[in-house]
Order: C-alpha cells, then structure tokens, then sequence
C-alpha cells in the first residue's frame, strides 16, 4: 500500500500555477536546463550597465505573467493527455513541453536576478523573487555549464527508473519489492530486498560513472548558478522559499518537530516492542535503533504495513467503510458527488459541469493511464479536474476528499497573478486536502446514513493507531530528507561522508538502523526517488502540521466541544466564508497572512496534532510503562 503523502505528492503538478510547472518539481519533471538567447524580452536588451528601472521591472513581470497563462494551458493540457492516454507520441509530446518549460523557467531566473538590488512595491518584490525561486536546479550562465547539469540530472533520473533489480535469480519490479516489504515477515528476505534496492545508486551507468559522483558533480553546478541568483548555495535557495530567512526557517522546523517528539518517541517504543514480540531480541534489541527494513516501507519512512504487530487487541471499530460503502450503492461517480457534497455544506460552489465532463474519474479499458490520484487545473481558472482509478473502497473514498480539497483550492485563486496561482507555502496545498479527509469521522458516515450508531469511543485507539503509523512516523522522515540535502549543498558533507551523514540523520531523527552495515562506498539516499529526482521534502513535513492545525481551527469555527479526532466540520457552513479567504490569496501574500487568515495565528503550531492523537498518547504511555525506550 503506497500512503497518502506519496500517492499524491505530485497532484498539484498540472495546476496551471506554472510556476510549478516551470520548476519541475513531479514525476513528469524534465531535468533539461539548457538555457536560449532566442526571443530576448524588453529586460534582456537593456545593458547590463544600465540600471534597472521599476518600469522595466513591471514589464518583465507582465512578459512572465502572459508565458505563465498562455505556456501554462498548453502545456497542463499536454500534460493531462499523456497521463490520460500514455503512448510514444504523448510521452514524446510531454517531454517537448516541459523542456521549453524549463529552459524558460531558466531564462526567467537569470533576467529576473538584474532586479536584486532595486527597490521594488512589496507586490512586485514578491513577484521577482518567486520567478527565481521557481527554478528547482539553477544553473549558472556560464557555456556549456546547463547542458552538463542537464545531462546529469538524466542520468540520475534515468537510473533510478530504469535499474534493474534481481531477486532470487529473478528480475523483479520495483512496485513488487515495494508491495513485498509490507507483507514479508521474514527478516532475512527483507533484509535481501532492502539490500538489492540499494545497489543501483552505486552500479555505474553507461558513462561510468555512479549515482553518487553525479550527485556531488550536480551539487557543485548547482550551487554554482543558486550564487549567482544570490542565495548562498541550493538549499538556501530552496529554504528561502518559505518567507524566511533560510537559516531561521531551519530554526522553525526543528521547533515544530520539538513539538511532536514526544509523541513520536512513545510510538516508536510500543512498536519497537512489539516487533520484539514478533522477532525476538536477535533482531530486534530494544536498547538500540529499530532495523529500517521492518516498518513494512522500503524506506521507513511510514509505518502502516506493520498495524497488524502492533494494534490493540481490540481495535475493531465495528464497521468496515469498505462494505458499508458497498451495500449502499456507491460507484466511483457517487463517492466523487459525496466530496463535492462535503464542500457545498461548507458554503463552496458545485464543481462546474466540465468537472464531470472531463475528469478521469475510472481506469478507462481500452489505453495505458497514469492511475496515481492527481487534482489539475488546466487553465487557471475554472477547468478543474480530478485523475484518479477510483476503486469504491475507504481508502479511494479518503482520496476523493483529498483531491477535491486541491480543486477548491485551484479555484479559490484563479483571480490572483498567474505567478501567484499556487499554495500560500509548499506545504499548504496536501494540508488543505489532508484537513478535509480528517473529517472522515464515524460522526460523517453516520450523516450520510452508511452506519445508524457511532462505535463507542473505546474503539478510537485503533483507528488513531492506524493514523499515526502513517502520519505521526512519517514526520521524522519528511524532515531528514532535507536536511540531509541542506548538509550536502553547504559543502557540511562531501562525497566521501554522504552515507554516513544520512544514517546519522536517520538514527537522530527516526531511530532507525540499516539491517546491515553501511560503507562510505553506497549511496542510500539515491534509493528514494526524490534524491536523485531533485524533488525537495519539507513540504511534506510541513503540510502534515498543518493539516492538523487547520483541522483544529475549523473545528473551534464549528463549535465543536468533543475529543479533535471525532470532529467533522460536514454541514458548518459558517466556515465557509473564511476558508475561503485563505484560499483565495493563493501565494499572492507570505505564508504567515494565509494561516492568520483562517486560523487567527502566523505561527505553525504542531500541538494541534498531539491534542488529535491524545488519546493514542494516553494508550502507548500506559503500554510503554517499564519498557526502555529511547536509542
């Protein structure tokens, strides 16, 4: 089972918030940075001995804004196509698009670094700054120095997609070892999967050379361009994205992760000792760090798979989502109305009738389709869809509430600059959805009349379980993999420390160990895709915050007076009004005016999530009473 913040970790990738297309930052990325000297912008021909003027300010911004809503439609649509009806021609077709994206995405940066140092109205200021930032990998203008970054980035790509794994003499996909890690109780074949997934980072590809040398090689071009944009190295860059200076920003996510640690700390010491009971002390001592290839994920970084070790023994809620939904009668179309439902009770809008037009809402028969679940908006403005292979089961029916929490927010701000068209930080848009799909409550399905009693409130410690596994354990993760990359961009780890340095990250963070000694030799953090892909991660770990903060605040609009984790805001429409306030800034104001704006704070808060999971907290310290924990 693929979780939630990996099975839409790319679904705003089509919105026509182009900025996001034009860094790249999905699966459908393109790693070309060439960059052209072709159609030069009225900014280009000014001499670079000239000072910049706020006029010649205003009219790159509106070259930029024209680009972003005209290239943004054209290539969203080409985007929606190939996911939709995969063949030779639309991957071709997708490829095309997206390296003019880039390679505008590139040219955009560079001319928009001229306005660094003039004084600029706050609107225009932001505008100039998120043209450089949407260039997920800068590279510098010096010849050649874009096509050798290029050809990198392919590479590392193209080995991660294409390596070859052999199991037991047989070649094995990569989605069967995935599926094999949650289900095997083995420890000596997990450890023989977990072992051959991270052997292509250190196999040499076709020019000889391996994961990790390109990686360094790609750090060094890199950093080259993000100092000629003005930021220290990348991962000053990438942090600068948050409205903050990159080092306090730094500062604000160990801050939020103080916040949960102690939660986190008691789940990692029952499930420890709960794969004691499952292995033994030879595998599992319960004075050191738990074997990574154990939690049920390649990488450890959610846990779910594993709910059946670790459960209460009574943790049945009494009903089964899945059958319910089943006997009533639902389809996919009847799950999908049943979100939009949700949010008309708030106040919002019905979706428009191109909605149900155009949605891939089943897996079509008769062509290959991208059947990971995605919310798109194909021209800023009112072409909303969802692409999804709805199955009618609790999981889909999570999922539809999630993805339609993208589209409303797409909608929400298709009035703002097409530079603005995005989520107010990267990690907004999944807590947005996220926050809907926590109203799933038995309390929601009892509204809808799929169940007549709420389960009595003893059966909340399993389905709280069940949760944390997956959002709870995810957070030391989501926060390492940046971390990590911060290290390697500011020159703190080099190539002959890299794997030394994300084990160490991993026992501090995680308390997790490889299930076999690690040389400096391998490259373990090339077997996650968004290493060698260049996708950045803490929007992940921040969005998982959120979703619990926003939760907490429509709960309180909605005067709500019970335990977090039993709140649904179905039918509250008073909050409507202002959910929406914050969804129509898009990006067009700093994070802290967005949050402020619903919540009535600027500041993220990850208390929200430890008052939702107290009760589990109350269970697992009960549970953990004269157990060691700790590593």
């Amino acid at each position: 089972m693929i979780n939630r913040q990996l099975r839409h970790k790319f679904s705003t990738l089509a919105a026509v918030s182009t900025l996001a297309l034009l860094a790249a930052c999905a699966e459908q990325e393109t790693t070309s940075t060439k960059t052209t000297n072709s159609d030069a912008s009225p900014a280009e021909t000014q001499t670079t001995k000239d000072a910049p003027t706020v006029a010649e300010a205003e009219e790159f911004i509106k070259e930029v804004e024209t680009f972003y809503r005209e290239f943004g439609e054209y290539s969203a649509r080409i985007a929606w196509v190939n996911s939709t009806y995969i063949n030779y021609d639309t991957d071709w077709l997708n490829t095309r698009v997206s390296t003019e994206g880039t390679e505008a995405g590139v040219k955009f940066a560079n001319q928009a670094k001229r306005f660094n140092d003039l004084e600029l109205p706050d609107d225009m200021r932001r505008k100039i700054e998120l043209i450089k930032l949407g260039l997920n990998l800068p590279a510098p203008e010096r010849p050649g120095a874009a096509k050798e970054l290029s050809e990198i980035n392919t590479r590392m790509a193209s080995a991660y997609a294409t390596g070859k794994i052999e199991l037991d003499g047989e070649q094995v996909s990569r989605v069967d070892l995935e599926e094999m890690m949650g289900t095997i109780r083995d420890p000596q074949k997990l450890q023989d999967i977990w072992v051959k997934w991270r052997e292509i980072p250190v196999t040499e590809n076709a020019s000889g050379t391996t994961m990790k040398e390109d990686y360094a090689a790609m750090a060094a071009i890199a950093n080259e361009g993000a100092r000629e944009l003005g930021f220290d190295d990348v991962g000053s860059m990438w942090r600068a994205r948050y409205d903050l200076p990159p080092a306090e920003f730094a500062e604000e996510t160990d801050r939020l992760w103080g916040q949960i640690k102690p939660l986190y700390d008691e789940l990692h010491c029952h499930v420890r000792a709960k794969l004691n009971d499952q292995y033994g002390d030879d595998v599992v001592p319960l004075d050191q760090p738990i074997r990574a290839d154990l939690l049920g994920n390649m990488w450890a970084q959610s846990w779910g798979n594993v709910y059946d070790l670790v459960a209460p023994g009574d943790a049945d809620p009494g009903y089964d989502l899945t059958a319910l939904l089943k006997n009533n009668g639902y389809d996919a179309t009847k799950m999908v109305k049943t979100g939009e439902a949700f949010f008309s009770s708030l106040g919002f809008a019905p979706l428009p009738e191109t909605f149900w037009e155009r949605s891939q809402i089943t897996k079509p028969a008769d062509r290959e389709v991208a059947c990971h679940a995605s919310a798109w908006d194909l021209d800023g403005q009112d072409d909303i869809r969802i692409k999804m292979c709805t199955k009618v089961n609790s999981d889909d029916f999570q999922t539809v509430h999630h993805e339609l929490g993208h589209n409303y927010y797409q909608r929400a701000y298709k009035e703002q600059s097409p530079i603005f068209q995005g989520g107010a930080n990267g990690g907004f848009h999944e807590a947005i959805g996220d926050m809907i799909a926590l109203s799933i409550t038995p309390d929601y399905l009892k509204q809808l009349g799929l169940i007549e009693q709420e389960p009595d409130a003893s059966k909340d410690v399993g389905l709280l379980m069940a949760q944390a596994l997956e959002k709870v354990a995810f957070e030391p993760f989501g926060l390492l993999m940046d971390k990590w990359r911060w290290q390697v961009f500011s020159g703190q780890l080099t190539p002959e420390t890299y794997n030394q340095g994300w084990w160490d990250l991993r026992e501090e963070y995680q308390g997790i160990r490889p299930p076999v000694e690690r040389s400096a030799d391998y490259f373990d953090p090339g077997g996650k895709y968004h290493i060698p892909n260049n996708v950045s991660y803490t929007r992940y770990f921040i969005a998982h915050i959120l979703q619990f903060q926003f939760h907490k605040a429509a709960c309180e609009m909605a005067g709500w007076e019970g335990p977090l984790h039993r709140c649904s805001i179905y039918g509250s429409d008073a909050i409507g009004e202002k959910f929406n306030a914050m969804l129509e800034m898009g990006q067009s104001k700093p994070w802290p005016e967005a949050l402020e704006a619903f919540t009535g704070t600027r500041e993220m808060d990850g208390s929200a999530m430890v008052e939702y999971f107290a009760p589990l907290m109350d269970y697992l310290q009960e549970q953990n009473e004269g157990r060691s924990c700790g590593w």
